[in-house]
């Protein structure tokens, strides 16, 4: 890695990890960052759930005062993560790379949709006083589903996580943000433990991520409730059609 790319590398890694902190879709950011610099997909994907770890602690730590009061519902969702994120990552390490490839594109997509869509969502949500779900199983097992794509492609993770736990649990957008980050977090842990053992990784870029996120989340957490959505929406949804074009290219 040159040192022009490690610095485009570090910051993709900021941005990212301010992302991910408020709205939940930094992976769009580094890993197209990661396949332009020629990675490949599923080395590109495990470089990057590592990298990210930091900045997610880093805003689970700046959004500290909206967990108080949550310990006992997080410790469950905590669990549910745990096992999703295991499955995601024994996943991605079980199925030929190629599944991934031919898969990347349509979760990229995917994701973009979401994040796209994430506004009016989020006003229907806000608007309703209903929450069919806010107890029993369903919970859990929508958070353990979320884990498992984020274990296996994260991507867009923070989105749909965030998305379901106001689907599902009656409480202020902000609090359950805060959760998301803690939930994240583990996830991309969980994942990394397992990525460690036999995935192929790029600790030069691991290290570059992981400096920049930290920074990122502290941004996030800090001023990064200020930013226009409409600016952030921008930059994710020009990464993530980057990303599909970078897989198209490398498929060919």
């Amino acid at each position: 890695m040159t040192p022009a790319q490690a610095i485009a590398t570090t910051l993709a890694g900021v941005a990212a990890g301010a992302i991910n902190t408020v709205v939940g879709s930094g992976t769009l950011i580094t890993f197209p960052t990661l396949l332009a610099l020629g990675y490949p997909p599923v080395t590109a994907n495990v470089s990057n759930t590592l990298g990210l770890i930091p900045g997610s602690l880093s805003g689970a730590y700046g959004y500290r005062s909206e967990l108080a009061g949550q310990r006992m519902r997080l410790t469950r969702l905590v669990v549910a993560s745990l096992l999703g994120g295991t499955l995601g990552g024994l996943l991605l390490l079980t199925l030929p790379a190629s599944v991934f490839s031919a898969a990347v594109p349509v979760l990229v997509t995917a994701a973009l949709v979401l994040v796209v869509i994430q506004p009016r969502t989020a006003r229907r949500m806000a608007a309703s006083d209903r929450h069919h779900y806010g107890t029993g199983p369903v919970p859990a097992l929508a958070v353990a589903g979320c884990g498992a794509y984020g274990g296996y492609f994260g991507a867009a993770q923070g989105v749909l996580l965030i998305a379901t736990l106001s689907l599902c649990l009656p409480d202020d957008l902000q609090r359950l943000n805060a959760m998301k980050n803690v939930l994240v977090g583990l996830v991309n842990l969980t994942a990394a433990i397992i990525f460690l053992a036999a995935a192929p990784i790029a600790w030069p870029a691991v290290g570059c991520i992981a400096i920049g996120s930290l920074l990122g989340g502290h941004i996030g957490a800090g001023i990064g409730r200020r930013l226009p959505p409409a600016v952030l929406r921008s930059v994710i949804v020009t990464a993530g059609l980057t990303a599909i074009a970078n897989l198209v290219l490398i498929r060919k």
